[in-house]
């Protein structure tokens, strides 16, 4: 059996081994998945873990895994819901540009996030993309929203597709194609992800979201697939091409990523965005790669935050 290639993952992590390592909060990394992952992206030139957790169980895992931590600086808290707050308290004052789940739920660090006085919240609606590398479309493809906004409204849509465009311009692209899904590519008054579809193509219209080229309601073949989008005769830049696809609601997103997971064997790296600092969550299921990429994404909507507070000083 032929080795499952990752190039458009490579591709990625490749482009930040120019970059400088930023400083990376890794929240309670307290078993060796997620205590690895971060020393194996620190070693690749990522990110800077910063460890916090209790420091005597980190140290303890990391012999018992051989696991070298010598290089990562440790910042002692007492537990999970503790290390949450340690870790997104040295984001807010600017001593970490990543924060990095670890092996606490991920309500738990989410909690910590949105604090209003205490989190990491702007005014930007937090969301969730997957990037998904899936063997058979030769680009990475965004799926949004699938593991934050439950039921979006029309006005968190907004945020979620303003989120996604930017972590794509992050990537390196200038006009992301954006598909809005919904079951037809028709608007339907009696199909509510249809009108919000239309409404969101015409926000774009008048530079209410800004930065990519919108198209919608698109049923998913015919947003991915070029062939299907001429057999139902739709002229548009973004049908068949689509490199972001925002979904109706969580539901249909997270049985969209995990069916390319599933049953297209695609990887699928994780990011949330909307923070004052991109938000790295992993999963224990994550392969070494996936784990590698999510940093990798990371690194990138780091450094273009990095640029973007350079030019408005500037």
């Amino acid at each position: 059996m032929t080795a499952r290639k990752h190039e458009k993952y490579d591709r990625l992590i490749a482009r930040c081994k120019a970059l400088p390592a930023a400083p990376c909060a890794v929240a309670h990394p307290c078993d060796e998945g997620s205590l690895r992952g971060a020393v194996q992206a620190m070693k690749m030139g990522l990110l800077k873990p910063i460890l916090v957790g209790p420091k005597a169980r980190i140290e303890a895992l990391a012999a018992q895994f051989d696991i070298d931590i010598a290089l990562c600086e440790l910042v002692d808290a007492p537990h999970s819901a503790g290390s949450a707050e340690t870790a997104v308290r040295l984001a807010r004052e600017g001593k970490a540009e990543m924060l990095m789940k670890g092996s606490l739920h991920t309500d738990e660090l989410m909690a910590a996030v949105v604090k209003r006085e205490t989190g990491l919240r702007t005014s930007r609606r937090i969301s969730h993309c997957f990037i998904m590398d899936v063997p058979a479309i030769d680009r990475v493809v965004i799926v949004t929203d699938a593991a934050v906004n439950i039921f979006p409204t029309l006005e968190d849509k907004v945020h979620i597709v303003q989120n996604a465009i930017d972590l794509a311009h992050a990537l390196g692209l200038e006009q992301p194609k954006v598909a809005i899904l919904s079951a037809m590519e028709t608007v339907n008054p009696q199909v509510p992800s249809t009108i919000e579809a239309a409404a969101l193509c015409k926000m774009a219209e008048r530079g209410q979201i800004t930065g990519g080229i919108l198209d919608g309601p698109l049923a998913l073949d015919n947003a991915i697939d070029l062939g299907a989008a001429k057999i139902k005769k739709i002229t548009s830049p973004v049908a068949g091409n689509a490199d972001i696809l925002v979904v109706p609601d969580l539901e249909a997103g997270n049985m969209l990523a995990k069916s390319l997971s599933f049953m297209a064997d695609a990887d699928a790296a994780g990011i949330v965005l909307g923070a004052r600092v991109p938000i790295i969550l992993t999963s224990r299921a994550d392969s070494v790669q996936t784990r590698l990429a999510s940093c990798a994404v990371a690194a990138l909507v780091a450094q273009a935050r990095r640029e973007d507070l350079q030019k408005a000083v500037a």
